[in-house]
């Protein structure tokens, strides 16, 4: 029962690092192929560093013959013939030759120095050697590193918006610092286990079986032993590790709200509220990754002691064959346990990687659900071209659900060119959604968007968002200079057309009173202007651009009276000869609107003019009774 048990035990762990191999394979296979030539290299310069290795440790069997002065050095007279079914009876032979040849004409002491310098020289092109196959796998570490980011940040700006409204801001960052980091720290820094570890191993081993492979034999049936007590340490640290990560992105994710919300915070003395939750979650990291680090930190005197256990059997077992069999000298057997112990670090590093690997795997899981989710806005494979507008937008028969929640059902709407359409309604009647369907943010799962008769979903994406120019409530702003904000994705605009739309947009007056004019830093998301500033920015930026079609998205409400005025003005010149659909909720804005759509759960219940609407004495009348109140 205990060896059924020891074998049941042996195969699952065999699978396991098999899996984890796997999975460790299948992230190099995608992301090493661009760094082919540092990989060549450094393969090249570990096997030479393992030969020059072996080598090294050679010169200590003259060493040890001549201070003992064994008798085997006495026998070798003359040079044998090379003879591959005596490799090792021909090597000592002539080396031993050449070491009588040098003892006879320097002396023993002469010749004890020179071998001695022999093995320094050996040892330093070895380490040398050793240094440069390390030395050429740090460009491929940091490439690595970069890709992944550069894949994940491409990633993101390429994923739908329907992607970012079930993923926290704080989480998709925490992968992008933490989990890719964690990568190049534990995944990358195993390439040894690939590129060095086992060419040493390999080399190391054929060296054993070529001094005795009875020895070597016995030792083999050792290694299965050890290798399973050290699987035991790494055993469950996957698992572990993704609950260490999902922790850290549940802190950045407060850290992320916390500074997205300090003025409520203040406002509501909440600051012991959220330090409080900061605390539990950052504790509960704390410990998680204390676990980790525990059995991490257990594999190396596991591995120490472990790899003691074996010399220390391996010894007794070729000391019996020494001493009683007389099957090699001794100081071969010390040259046999010299290399054997060498193989041992390299072994120690694979027991390490099988701690390491699976906490970057964990973190590449996470990465992945970025990397490999499905964005669902693509350009077709043979995208139609449409470059200009000349007719109209429909909606036709447009039905759109977020999960099993119809928002839109059946909408018709047509919207001329050079007309002003405004959509109004309470919140949650599908406004804002409706919007969005012209642009493609969103795809509609029932009928069609078309523009000037073209489905918009057989437009290349980027040709149809460059006829459309938004402006949102919430005016979105970088942290860069007015001149990089107003001239945001229009390629080499001037500074007279830079200026020129900051004048239309009543911006111009208050940018040239900055410091440094069209250079100011207006801080992170314009934090530096006032909240009708920012709208004045955004809207010189709509007017570079250009477009069209604008979308304009309550880009009033959320100003005071004096504000609204300025940015009303500036809508009127940004929305003339232009085709419009504004969302509102102040009616007054739009009540000059060619026509006005009312929305009430995710139908249009009413439409007409501004006077018309308040004849029919309907939904569009309360609100605008409820308003004038």
């Amino acid at each position: 029962m205990i060896s059924l048990g020891y074998i049941e035990k042996n195969n699952y762990l065999c699978t396991k690092i098999a899996q984890k191999m796997k999975e460790f394979m299948q992230v190099l296979r995608r992301f090493l192929p661009p760094y082919r030539k540092f990989i060549v290299m450094s393969v090249i310069a570990n096997i030479l560093s393992a030969i020059l290795n072996i080598f090294s440790f050679a010169a200590i069997i003259p060493i040890l013959q001549i201070l003992f002065k064994t008798d085997d050095a006495e026998k070798a007279t003359a040079l044998m013939a090379w003879d591959w079914g005596k490799v090792q009876e021909v090597l000592m032979n002539n080396m031993n030759y050449y070491v009588n040849q040098l003892i006879e004409q320097t002396g023993a002491t002469t010749a004890l120095f020179v071998i001695g310098m022999f093995l320094v020289g050996m040892t330093l092109l070895k380490t040398a050697a050793y240094y440069l196959g390390g030395a050429l796998l740090t460009p491929i570490r940091t490439g690595v590193v970069r890709d992944i980011r550069d894949l994940m940040y491409k990633k993101v700006t390429a994923l739908p918006l329907g992607f970012f409204s079930e993923e926290r801001k704080g989480d998709i960052i925490a992968r992008m610092s933490g989990d890719v980091q964690e990568v190049e720290t534990s995944v990358m820094s195993s390439l040894d286990l690939l590129m060095k570890d086992p060419i040493l191993i390999i080399c190391y081993f054929v060296t054993l079986i070529a001094i005795s492979w009875q020895l070597t034999l016995f030792t083999i049936l050792l290694v299965p032993l050890i290798i399973w007590l050290m699987g035991l340490v790494g055993k469950s640290l996957k698992q572990k590790s993704i609950k260490a990560q999902n922790l850290w992105s549940d802190t950045m994710s407060v850290m992320e709200e916390t500074l997205g919300g300090l003025r409520i915070i203040k406002a509501f003395c909440a600051e012991k509220k959220m330090n409080d939750k900061f605390s539990k979650v950052n504790t509960e990291y704390r410990n998680q990754l204390t676990r980790v680090h525990l059995r991490i930190q257990l594999g190396h005197p596991v591995s120490e002691f472990l790899g003691t256990l074996l010399v220390v059997i391996v010894l007794w077992f070729g000391g019996v064959l020494v001493l009683k069999y007389e099957a090699f000298t001794g100081p071969i057997f010390i040259y046999y346990m010299v290399i054997l112990y060498s193989i041992i670090h390299p072994l120690k590093e694979f027991s390490r990687a099988s701690y390491n690997i699976p906490k970057g795997l964990a973190s590449m899981e996470r990465i992945d659900k970025i990397l490999k989710a499905e964005n669902t806005i693509k350009d077709p494979a043979i995208p139609k071209r449409l470059n200009h507008f000349d007719h109209q937008i429909e909606f036709r028969n447009v039905s759109f659900k977020y999960a099993d929640q119809w928002v839109l059902k059946d909408i018709n709407l047509t919207i001329p060119k050079g007309k002003t359409i405004a959509l109004v309604g309470q919140s949650g009647s599908g406004k804002s959604t409706l919007v969005d369907l012209i642009p493609r943010y969103y795809d509609v799962q029932e009928g069609e968007v078309l523009i000037d008769g073209i489905n918009v979903k057989d437009l290349g994406v980027h040709d149809l968002r460059k006829l459309i120019g938004n402006v949102n409530q919430e005016a979105i702003l970088f942290n860069d200079s007015f001149r990089n904000n107003i001239s945001f994705g229009v390629d080499n605009a001037t500074q007279d057309e830079i200026e020129e739309a900051a004048r239309i947009a009543n911006a111009y007056d208050f940018i040239m009173a900055s410091e440094a004019n069209f250079d100011t830093n207006i801080g992170d998301r314009g934090g530096r202007l006032s909240g009708g500033q920012r709208q004045r920015v955004s809207i010189a930026r709509a007017i570079l651009k250009n477009p069209p079609i604008l979308i304009l998205d309550e880009a009033t409400s959320a100003l005071d009276t004096e504000s609204e005025r300025l940015v009303q003005d500036a809508l009127e010149r940004l929305m003339k000869t232009r085709t419009t659909v504004a969302i509102a909720h102040r009616l007054s804005t739009i009540k000059n609107a060619d026509e006005i759509c009312v929305l009430h759960e995710g139908r249009i219940v009413e439409r007409g003019s501004h006077d018309d609407l308040l004849s029919f004495d309907g939904y569009y009348k309360k609100l605008h009774d409820m308003q004038q109140v």
